[in-house]
């Protein structure tokens, strides 16, 4: 694809042309080269709570089955019958409940059954059974398993990778987060409620929303109320110690307080700060001192991004009778719908055949690291030295 010409301005950053944004050439690069050679977070271990559980997934076009084993392990699949390719489990249907036969998808935590000839894999997709084809050698079995998918686990974020061949340690992925947030227990937290949006914007204006706060005091005048450091430009925040809030408030909550007890093993800095992490591409981590907000990007073409929202309390606030998230998820719906209707009028923008390319301001230099993680994993190098990456 051809790169328009980008005007040099003093003290601003050109961002990724705005056609990056819409074209679904490029989407599907970085499907190819992203999405698909990456680890995607997919959700949390708990929404798979025993051997045998299973849900089916679309990651990027694909349809993933994500199970546990009868040990109680993660395994994944490639949603397809190694036999003439039917669906095993259909989307939204893993309870069985459909017109196909009584013998289809996951039986019973025992195994999965294909509902077209009943092939049957263990659930560790180990072809187990084909009907009438008594001269199947283990060999033949053993190369007609269930297509895998890579997956691992951090932090209670259950992670695929669909190029198992090429994926590296999904800690090597994860960089320095799992060490900036060792003192908060996502492991042992658990879902209160969950929010699903579908955001009409590429994944990468919403990536580029979430990495900065120049946007806040424009956008988020409850949020600023909290949090007044996001209100003054969004320059020099100290993200690794965590930005503070108001005197007297502690948390992400209109009022910025909470009944709820801080996390037990947080240090000073972090029971009265708000922290945030983005483990590229698709998992963004908001951290409170009672709470933890996560958003799970799932990219559906160039234009639209489907977001899921947990949100994570401890099991110790949980169990009491009069536990109520409410003030916290009532409050971070509030900033996320702020945030995807901008996101929205950016995508809008964009379209404008005048936008050949925004600029990214000095406070923005997150966003500069989505472009350059962008840049390396498609590997289109912008030439025109005006706008060199360095």
């Amino acid at each position: 694809m051809d790169t328009p010409a980008v005007t040099a301005v003093a003290d601003l950053e050109p961002a990724l042309p705005s056609a990056w944004y819409r074209s679904d050439s490029i989407y599907q690069a970085e499907v190819d080269r992203i999405f698909r050679r990456e680890w995607m977070c997919v959700g949390r271990e708990e929404q798979l709570p025993g051997p045998g559980a299973h849900t089916v997934l679309e990651v990027v076009g694909e349809s993933i089955l994500l199970l546990r084993n009868r040990d109680g392990a993660l395994r994944a699949f490639f949603n397809v019958c190694r036999h003439r390719g039917a669906r095993l489990c259909r989307s939204g249907d893993t309870s069985n409940h459909s017109d196909l036969p009584a013998l289809s998808g996951v039986i019973a935590g025992r195994g999965i059954v294909c509902p077209y000839h009943r092939w049957s894999y263990d659930l560790d997709g180990h072809l187990i059974g084909a009907p009438h084809l008594p001269t199947l050698r283990p060999s033949d079995r053993a190369s007609l398993s269930l297509y895998p998918v890579a997956v691992d686990t951090w932090g209670g974020f259950v992670f695929v990778h669909l190029t198992p061949s090429q994926a590296s340690p999904l800690a090597a992925q994860l960089g320095g987060i799992p060490s900036r947030t060792e003192r908060y227990p996502l492991n042992e937290l658990r879902i209160a409620r969950t929010i699903n949006y579908r955001v009409r914007a590429n994944w990468k204006v919403v990536c580029e929303n979430n990495n900065e706060c120049y946007h806040c005091g424009a956008v988020h005048p409850e949020l600023c109320e909290v949090v007044p450091a996001f209100g003054e430009g969004g320059a020099n925040l100290d993200w690794a110690n965590g930005v503070p809030h108001r005197p007297g408030a502690t948390t992400f909550t209109a009022s910025g307080t909470s009944r709820r007890r801080s996390f037990p093993d947080l240090n000073p800095d972090e029971r009265v700060r708000h922290k945030g992490e983005l483990a590229y591409p698709n998992l963004f981590v908001s951290l409170a001192c009672d709470h933890v907000a996560a958003f799970i990007l799932q990219p559906r073409s160039a234009g639209y991004t489907d977001i899921t929202c947990h949100f994570l309390f401890e099991p110790y606030e949980l169990a009491k009778v009069d536990f109520d998230a409410a003030d916290t998820v009532d409050f971070w719906d509030r900033i996320n719908r702020q945030d995807w209707a901008i996101c929205e009028a950016v995508q809008e923008g964009m379209h404008a055949r005048i936008h050949e390319h925004g600029y990214y301001a000095p406070m923005e230099d997150y966003n500069l690291d989505l472009r350059r993680y962008v840049l390396d994993r498609l590997g289109i190098v912008l030439e025109s030295a005006a706008c060199a990456i360095s």
